[in-house]
């Protein structure tokens, strides 16, 4: 690869979300390759924090309820909506695949918990970037119903959710994209 296919690959990658998907199978063997990339990302004194959890076929409808049963918990009364109810409910069972983002604390703290976090973020990265060259839409997303501890990704004990990186194949166009001038951004330091 050249640079120029690495600032395309770079500049193309999007949020695609479920509801673009298509009704097709990611392999298991894609997703490893997938996940392989994730676990080339920069860690800090190799304590290559990033933890995942695939759901897949009925791991889907088991996320599902899931989600749809801790809205219920959490949004009652005047906070409860019907349509983000259903639509909580919806998004697993649109996806192929949805990989659960977590991260495992190195026990001895010998680096700083923010350093562990950016080394998931850029496992994540590795994984958005090798979904764009397949051609398969994602997103990361952190609903308040998974991030932290909960029952559904069998934590390890120093382990967190960091939330659910949804995955498909798509159709459709997505939004074009704009960034600021990284002129704006940078300042030059010489002497």
């Amino acid at each position: 690869m050249d640079i120029k296919e690495l600032n395309t690959l770079i500049r193309n990658r999007r949020s695609v979300f479920p509801k673009q998907y298509i009704n097709k199978e990611i392999s298991d063997e894609t997703i490893n390759q997938i996940l392989e990339n994730a676990n080339w990302a920069p860690t800090h004194k190799l304590t290559e924090p990033w933890r995942f959890k695939v759901f897949k076929g009925n791991g889907l409808q088991k996320l599902s309820n899931y989600l749809g049963d801790e809205y219920l918990k959490k949004f009652t009364g005047d906070k409860y909506s019907e349509f983000k109810h259903k639509k909580t409910i919806k998004k697993p069972l649109q996806c192929a695949a949805i990989i659960g983002i977590c991260m495992q604390r190195d026990p001895k703290s010998s680096i700083p918990e923010w350093e562990e976090v950016s080394a998931v973020a850029c496992a994540v990265q590795n994984m958005w970037l090798s979904c764009t060259a397949l051609g398969i839409g994602a997103y990361w997303s952190s609903p308040g119903l998974v991030t932290g501890k909960n029952e559904i990704m069998n934590l390890d004990d120093g382990e967190t959710c960091l939330g659910l990186f949804y995955m498909g194949y798509w159709e459709g166009e997505t939004a074009d994209s704009q960034r600021g001038k990284i002129e704006d951004k940078v300042q030059w330091i010489r002497e």
